[in-house]
């Protein structure tokens, strides 16, 4: 029976308009102002590439340290508290990265903000499979990371400028800002979702699931195989959204924070409307029909990438490889959240998620640090061929090994509707 509710209306709403989707684009906006800042700024201490390339791999270990804890403590205390705490940590730890005297110390306030994103990251995608129904979590989470997008549209071109024209500490100042105003209408909006939190104490005792029903599922060879999936999606990715590329950029063609904004400005305008299809997509005709083209597509563009950097080609060839994995990273943003909300255990949503995004933070830092290595002590195009093997990857196992739920359903839903 499909629980998808009789119309569309909840799948965007005035409540979670401005408490999940208003917040995001705000966090994200100020994102975005700081992603262009990064790579020279780290390059201002004086660091070779590979160690430079520390500054996008410490938030990724932030968000693995965070992810299992978080997970335990949204099942614990409920979502609430955890997502109105993130934007506050993220405030703080972009403050203290403005101030940092060492690369070290932009480095461990770095690894602190990876703590706040994955805080905040498990804690919408909890209340978002708490409330959405299975033809609409596609959209919800498309729509979610859309949103992200949407507030990073503007949001490298004005750091990048902000930069250029002042100094490479300033996006951070902004970034801390921009954080406290994203959390306030949360403590107005954000309601519990949680269901061991919204019932009565003693019913939600006798829902919890024992230590070995937690072993047992987690244990469970879909879920595994799910795991294995998502790790090798995310070791694709990982280099892609912590900002591999821009650092590549400013070493290897020597670009500036103005260009870096600009090419990330426009990666992002070219993604929205195809994450937002993706997401539709999803919900139609099951999660396959965009994980698999979407990872076929980005292994083809990191493939040209590849050839880009072996051959010294122009930075235009860059350009149009830098856009075409773009593109392709979007059409893949959020699947494997959707595919994973299909599978978690209702009551131990929390903690699944958790060990998800765990697997998927290990993905995020083994992508960039694999790249970076590659990248010191063979070349820029090995690191590129690794990242398209790890896509083309994602795409045979999806297609052979798992199953895909709501596409299985369709026959079912559509005789039950006759």
């Amino acid at each position: 029976m499909s629980t998808q509710p009789p119309n569309d209306e909840r799948v965007v709403s005035r409540h979670s308009l401005l408490s999940l989707y208003l917040p995001a684009a705000i966090l994200a906006l100020g994102t975005g102002i700081v992603l262009p800042a990064i790579p020279l700024y780290a390059k201002s201490f004086g660091v070779s590439f590979g160690v430079a390339s520390m500054v996008v791999i410490a938030p990724s270990l932030g968000s693995l340290v965070a992810g299992i804890p978080t997970g335990f403590l949204l099942d614990r205390i409920g979502r609430r508290k955890i997502i109105l705490a993130a934007p506050l940590l993220a405030a703080v730890s972009s403050l203290l990265c403005a101030i940092a005297q060492s690369f070290p110390e932009l480095l461990a306030y770095r690894f602190v903000g990876g703590v706040a994103t994955q805080m905040w990251m498990l804690g919408r995608l909890a209340i978002i499979t708490d409330t959405g129904g299975d033809r609409q979590r596609g959209r919800q989470i498309a729509g979610m990371h859309a949103t992200d997008s949407m507030g990073r549209i503007s949001g490298p071109l004005v750091g990048g400028l902000i930069a250029s024209a002042w100094d490479v500490r300033i996006p951070f100042v902004v970034h801390s800002i921009l954080c406290l105003i994203a959390v306030l209408p949360s403590f107005r909006l954000i309601r519990e979702s949680a269901p061991t939190q919204i019932k009565s104490a003693a019913k939600a005792a006798a829902e919890q699931v024992s230590g070995r029903a937690a072993l047992a599922w987690m244990l469970a060879v879909p879920i595994m195989t799910f795991f294995v999936v998502q790790l090798l999606g995310s070791i694709t990715r990982g280099a892609l959204n912590n900002g591999t590329l821009n650092v590549y950029a400013a070493y290897a063609y020597g670009a500036d924070a103005a260009t870096i904004g600009f090419l990330a400005t426009a990666g992002t305008v070219i993604g929205i409307p195809i994450m937002i299809a993706a997401g539709t997509a999803m919900d139609r005709f099951g999660r396959k029909s965009t994980i698999i083209p979407g990872f076929t597509a980005l292994a083809a563009g990191l493939g040209f990438m590849a050839l880009t950097a072996a051959n010294d080609w122009p930075f235009a060839a860059y350009v149009a490889g830098f856009l075409l994995v773009e593109a392709a990273n979007m059409m893949t943003t959020g699947c494997m959240q959707t595919l994973g909300s299909d599978i978690a255990p209702a009551h131990q949503r929390g903690s699944f998620f958790g060990i998800s995004q765990t697997v998927v933070q290990v993905g995020q830092v083994l992508s960039p640090t694999c790249f970076a290595v590659l990248a010191d002590n063979v070349s820029h195009a090995s690191g590129f061929m690794f990242l398209a093997l790890s896509s083309l990857s994602v795409s045979i196992l999806v297609g052979v090994l798992i199953r895909d739920n709501v596409a299985t359903h369709r026959p079912q839903e559509a005789t039950a509707r006759a």
